[in-house]
């Protein structure tokens, strides 16, 4: 008994010596999902970091910033050259991303046709970054023969960047996330911790007055490098929240808001098609938490909850895919609002003209954000979608209204 009592009263003193190091002793619960995957390290192919030069033609292209993805550069012809482009390792998502600087000696027209490890195809329509300013390439630039895709540029000394999607990269986030907060003293700027390369997890801890007992909503994006259209109605979304409007600060006063703006910055940094430095789906990690990133994240939220007596009660997660789309769980009965889903779709739909819901509702077999807001908190999870062509001002619309509307119905719970 004796000696049981001596290790009993270890294992205690040894808890506390480690919180002197360790935030917690306390180990995060993993949550069950019917189709398990396997989230250990997967090794992925790192591309060269350079400058090519074509020096026939006094061509240039350079993938030496965050963000790009330029695998190879070219010659195929006295007008043409191929951009090869591969992915981070596979199998992976049909999410071929690219980025890259071009420019030349002297201005001219060149052609540039897209080449992709097979099996995969060109997704993204491109677009240009001259003299500051995105724009999407002009249509009649672009050529198209079954999976052949090829883009007229006009080049000179003045580097143009084309890319996938408009460049969203870990610094233009952090700029974004600072100057949001700046000004507002109840936007307090945190950090989950650091990912595998050791890039920052930023968290914006949003709340007025005391957080203590407050239903909390976790917003997350990037969790898939290129998916940018949903990075930007996270930004929509979470601008309305913080608009300083008199429905915001009711809301603030009533509910806490953890928003996660950049899960995967290492992948995006990189360059990525879909990954994190192991080469690893982080929206397919939310069981076992085997990556640093959503590890950390979760035990944020979990000690968070802890320490503020809190309940989760709605995590939504942006994305981005072929068209928008809201991923919803099909049971939601034993959640804190059984009812939200329908009537926030029903209010989107009333104050966005023409708009019309599109719902895909199923139960999370594999381990996703959505399923395990569900299986973890038993709050209402959703996956937002939106298109990769979506116009910007669309994205700006309804993510204004779904953030109002959102506002609206959880104050009268």
């Amino acid at each position: 008994m004796f000696a049981m009592k001596s290790t009993v009263k270890i294992v205690y003193l040894l808890c506390i010596s480690f919180a002197l190091i360790l935030p917690s002793c306390k180990s995060i619960e993993t949550i069950d999902f019917n189709t398990p995957v396997d989230t250990n390290n997967k090794p992925i192919h790192v591309q060269q970091r350079k400058t090519f030069t074509l020096e026939d033609n006094g061509i240039y292209a350079s993938n030496e910033f965050d963000g790009a993805r330029l695998n190879g550069f070219e010659k195929e012809n006295d007008s043409t050259v191929l951009v090869i482009i591969s992915p981070e390792n596979t199998p992976i998502n049909h999410s071929p991303y690219y980025a890259f600087t071009t420019w030349s000696d002297i201005p001219k027209t060149f052609y540039y046709k897209f080449q992709y490890s097979k099996p995969y195809k060109h997704r993204y329509i491109p677009k240009l970054k001259i003299e500051g300013k995105w724009r999407i390439i002009d249509p009649t630039h672009i050529f198209k023969k079954d999976s052949i895709v090829i883009i007229k540029i006009e080049l000179n000394n003045e580097p143009i960047t084309i890319a996938a999607q408009e460049i969203q990269s870990s610094t233009d986030v952090k700029n974004w996330f600072t100057a949001l907060g700046n000004d507002r003293n109840y936007v307090k700027i945190k950090s989950a911790g650091k990912s595998a390369d050791g890039r920052n997890l930023p968290v914006l801890d949003i709340f007025k007055g005391n957080k203590k007992n407050k239903p909390t909503i976790v917003l997350l994006t990037r969790q898939h490098p290129p998916e940018v259209t949903g990075y930007y109605a996270f930004q929509g979304f979470l601008q309305t929240i913080l608009d300083d409007s008199a429905l915001s600060n009711q809301f603030l006063n009533k509910y806490h808001v953890l928003a996660f703006p950049i899960m995967n910055p290492d992948g995006v940094d990189l360059g990525h098609w879909r990954h994190n430095a192991g080469g690893v789906d982080l929206n397919r990690d939310w069981s076992v938490y085997y990556q640093p990133e959503i590890r950390k994240v979760v035990k944020f939220i979990n000690e968070s909850l802890d320490k503020n007596n809190a309940k989760l009660v709605l995590g939504l997660d942006f994305h981005s895919t072929w068209h928008d789309v809201f991923y919803t769980n099909e049971k939601n009965a034993k959640t804190t609002f059984p009812n939200f889903i329908e009537d926030w779709f029903m209010a989107l739909e009333e104050n966005i003209p023409g708009y019309k819901v599109n719902e895909k509702s199923a139960v999370s077999t594999k381990p996703v954000s959505k399923g395990w807001f569900l299986k973890a908190h038993s709050a209402v999870g959703i996956t937002y979608e939106i298109g990769d062509k979506t116009p910007k001002d669309k994205i700006e619309l309804i993510s204004s209204v779904s953030a109002k509307e959102m506002m609206k119905i959880l104050l009268k719970e």
